[in-house]
Order: C-alpha cells, then structure tokens, then sequence
C-alpha cells in the first residue's frame, strides 16, 4: 500500500497561517483484499467550521454524515484480486448508491464506471460528478487504480 501523506494548515498561532500536522495518514483499511480506503478527512456540519474533527471510520460504501462531508483516499486493485467476477451485463457485485454528491478524480490507472444501464473508462486525470445514483467501479486491468473523492451530504 501505498503511504498517504496529509497536512493540515491552520492559523491558530498568533493569527498567522503554519502547519499544524505533517503526517502519514493512520485511518486506513482494508476491507477487501488489496481495496484500501482512508477517509481522511471529514467535517460533521455545513458549512464547515476551522475546528478540530475526530476521523472517521471507514466503510467499504460510504455511510455520509448529515450535514457533512469526507476526502476519501481509495485504491482500487483489479477485480481479479479483489475475487470478484463482473460479468459484463449482469449487475456488478459491487452495485451500489449513496445518499451524497461525490467529486472523484482519477490519480492514476484506469477503471470502468458502471452505472445501471451503461458503462465507461475512466483513466488518470478523469473527473466523475457522481449525483446519489447506483454506480460501481471496476478494474479490469492489471494495475491499481487511485482515485480521491469528496462526499458531500445531498438529498
């Protein structure tokens, strides 16, 4: 896996701007083989406030808090390794819809994006405005794909 790096500026320090951490994120998982997500941001109320935010947990499909947001990290592995099969045509196992409006730009890698009744490729520096539809990512290559997105909470 791949180290995520994060700083977090703030101006706390007599009015004037510095960097308060320098760190590696620690707020990572694993909850198929090799698919690494880390939520590493979040804020709990809109709009958002310059205070301190306790991380959260992370999911395999993101539960968004109301009123909030997340910066997700994910590295997507090829389905293969994942030991998914994804028949084209037939629903993908990871089929699903989230209760938010995602900003999602591709780093590196490809992966398709599958939507109920179409799909496309998708490669790096492709961006996705994804609108609380059903939607599945899969990777058909051999390589990883990673991809950063901010889940903002929508109705």
């Amino acid at each position: 896996m791949r180290a995520i790096p994060r700083r977090i500026i703030t101006a706390e320090r007599n009015g004037k701007s510095y960097i308060k951490q320098d760190a590696i994120v620690t707020n990572v998982s694993e909850h198929y083989p090799n698919l690494i997500i880390s939520d590493i941001w979040q804020t709990s109320q809109m709009p958002a406030q310059f205070i301190e935010e306790s991380p959260v947990e992370n999911s395999a499909i993101p539960q968004v808090i109301r009123n909030g947001t997340y910066f997700r990290y994910v590295q997507i592995p090829p389905d293969k390794q994942l030991g998914i099969e994804a028949p084209i045509g037939q629903t993908h196992p990871l089929m699903h819809q989230t209760a938010s409006l995602d900003y999602i730009v591709i780093l590196s890698g490809e992966i398709y994006l599958i939507t109920d009744t179409e799909e496309t490729l998708l490669q790096a520096g492709d961006i996705v405005i994804q609108r609380g539809t059903n939607h599945a990512w899969s990777n058909r290559s051999d390589q990883m794909c990673l991809q950063l997105a901010i889940l903002i909470d929508a109705k």
